[in-house]
């Protein structure tokens, strides 16, 4: 059934209800039906416009990621493509540094951000810090031309998920570091995608409630990225895994 139909579905449902619990009750009339099924009739009707209200929430706050992380191709076909990274980055609240400059521009709190970085057009960007904003797959279409990228951050996104991480490949030749702690939709087979990054040097996969066995997983990326420092706090290790990855680490010593 398609969510205009049921939409319709219930609107039928909740005025049935109200004819039902508003219906006057005369001396003539068959006497009125007891107070907990009143009140039950009150509760579903109720119930019925907190679901609907949910329903209208979810879908608003999908149409606005949907917005933010929509392709800018106005800002890259006046300014080029890292006027318009740029631009994305910090309309979702971000920051970032140009290659061969200090400073960071960042957007604060409430959005705003200082225009000053229209004067460095043609300057690719180095360093992006995406952290608790809603990027996410579509998104990263607007970052696709910066081959000078050495640090992301995404500490905290609830929009990466796995199919997030399998698109950072197009990165693999520049990126050094990258944070994707704390975001509640990878898994184990997402972080597998990783493998493509063989220029990484650090790694942050700290607190992911979203995988399992995370001792083994910690071994497997050690070995996928040799070259990589990997921080894994944030989990339970039980003494078996901990004893599993020193002993994994000393075979690995001795081969080498």
């Amino acid at each position: 059934m398609s969510a205009h139909l049921m939409s319709l579905h219930r609107c039928c449902q909740r005025s049935a209800l109200l004819l039902v619990a508003r219906r006057p009750w005369s001396s003539s009339s068959t006497s009125p039906p007891p107070l907990h099924t009143r009140l039950l009739l009150f509760l579903t009707q109720r119930f019925y416009d907190m679901e609907m209200l949910l329903s209208w929430s979810s879908q608003l706050k999908r149409r606005v990621i949907k917005r933010k992380n929509a392709y800018y191709s106005y800002a890259q076909r006046f300014h080029g493509s890292d006027i318009a990274a740029a631009y994305y980055v910090l309309n979702l609240k971000g920051g970032f540094r140009f290659v061969g400059l200090s400073a960071w521009f960042r957007a604060n709190h409430r959005g705003k951000f200082n225009w000053d970085f229209l004067n460095h057009k043609d300057t690719p960007l180095e360093e992006v810090d995406m952290s608790y904003s809603v990027i996410n797959y579509t998104g990263l279409v607007n970052l696709e031309g910066q081959r000078s990228l050495r640090t992301l951050s995404f500490r905290g996104c609830p929009e990466v998920d796995d199919w997030f991480l399998a698109k950072l490949h197009m990165f693999q030749d520049s990126l050094e570091e990258l944070d994707i702690s704390h975001c509640p939709r990878i898994t184990t087979g997402g972080l597998a995608a990783l493998r493509n990054l063989k220029g990484l040097q650090r790694l942050d996969i700290s607190s992911l409630p979203g995988i399992s066995s995370p001792g083994l997983i910690i071994i497997l990326l050690e070995e996928m990225l040799p070259q990589c420092q990997i921080t894994a706090s944030g989990y339970n290790l039980s003494l078996s895994q901990e004893e599993k990855m020193e002993q994994m680490q000393e075979q690995r010593k001795g081969q080498s």
